[in-house]
């Protein structure tokens, strides 16, 4: 069962303890399928999903990668009022790159899309995605697709990531592919749950930080050296402001009607303060442990490189910026 799991609430609690924790991408995607229905945010268990997450990211952020876009996708599928009970493995390909296009068009009494959709993670091996495209009038609908069309055809292109190797994240191309609406236009964008979605996300990426500061302690705890000590203290106030930040939002998703304004703000400060920390405890864990354990422990040197790569989706100042503009349009939110 679930060892080491990061928990939300202050001071201990309880946390994951009903789900084995897959030993690696392949394992997860074998499981995940068959995980309860109700790890669904803003149904009451948000705090509970957020700890799953997290649990998973400090144990393997290349697991915790793999099972976030199924949970995300089957959370979509719930909110749009069509579950998904398939046993199918999901992914959720919603980025948009310079010079690649998706459109959907609709053809008698369904819809076919055609073009390219950039960063689809480990497309070559779902089943099956959620995935926006361009429509005629200029917006943008959802679509579900069943990957093992013979008009999707996954792009021969270079993976050089040093992090998260065995998540593949590129282009895909379609060809005349029969997909179905998941919501009306412009509705997966709009709907509070899109940013609840950017919170899971940060959540894995707190547990990234989590196995990294449990590192730090463990050298701390086995030497005596003022140096290590302080160190380990600065860790764990930031894992701290990263804890405080997730476990206030998963109170607010459930305990609140939020709007998608207020949903876009709280998960741009969430995301943006959990980033920030991760950022730091990877930095004070290089000065804390020196160089031995990137060159020479491949279960540390793998989290250090997947979470430099994962936390990448935090768009950093462009985010601040974003954040910035919102809160100006208003009056002040302190």
């Amino acid at each position: 069962m679930v060892d080491d799991a990061v928990r939300l609430q202050p001071f201990g609690g309880t946390g994951p303890s009903t789900l084995d924790v897959p030993r690696s991408v392949d394992d997860a995607l074998r499981a995940v399928v068959g995980w309860p229905d109700d790890l669904l945010p803003g149904q009451g268990a948000t705090r509970e999903l957020w700890e799953l997450l997290a649990t998973l990211g400090a144990a393997d952020l290349g697991v915790a990668r793999a099972v976030e876009p199924h949970l995300d996708a089957r959370a979509i599928l719930a909110q749009a009022g069509a579950p998904a009970r398939d046993g199918r493995t999901w992914g959720v390909f919603a980025a948009e790159g310079p010079g690649v296009r998706l459109d959907a068009v609709e053809v008698g009494e369904g819809w076919r899309l055609g073009g390219t959709k950039p960063w689809c993670s480990l497309a070559g091996r779902l089943d099956a995605a959620l995935v926006t495209a361009h429509l005629a009038d200029g917006g943008r609908a959802l679509f579900a697709v069943d990957l093992h069309d013979p008009g999707v055809r996954v792009l021969d292109q270079v993976w050089a990531s040093r992090g998260l190797t065995e998540i593949p994240s590129t282009a895909v191309a379609f060809d005349d592919v029969a997909a179905t609406p998941v919501g009306a236009p412009g509705w997966y964008l709009d709907r509070p749950g899109f940013w609840w979605g950017g919170i899971g996300v940060a959540a894995c990426w707190f547990g990234g930080a989590v196995g990294i500061g449990r590192r730090v302690h463990a050298e701390t705890a086995r030497r005596d050296d003022p140096l290590l000590a302080m160190h380990l203290g600065a860790v764990d106030h930031r894992l701290e402001d990263a804890r405080r930040a997730l476990a206030e939002a998963a109170s607010l998703v459930d305990g609140y009607a939020l709007d998608a304004v207020q949903g876009r703000v709280l998960a741009k400060r969430v995301r943006a303060t959990v980033a920030g920390v991760c950022e730091d405890v990877l930095a004070r864990a290089a000065h804390a442990l020196g160089p031995a354990p990137l060159a020479l422990e491949p279960e540390h040197a793998k989290r250090v490189a997947d979470l430099q790569v994962y936390v990448r989706q935090q768009h950093a100042e462009r985010d601040d910026a974003s954040l910035g503009r919102s809160l100006a349009s208003e009056g002040p939110p302190w």
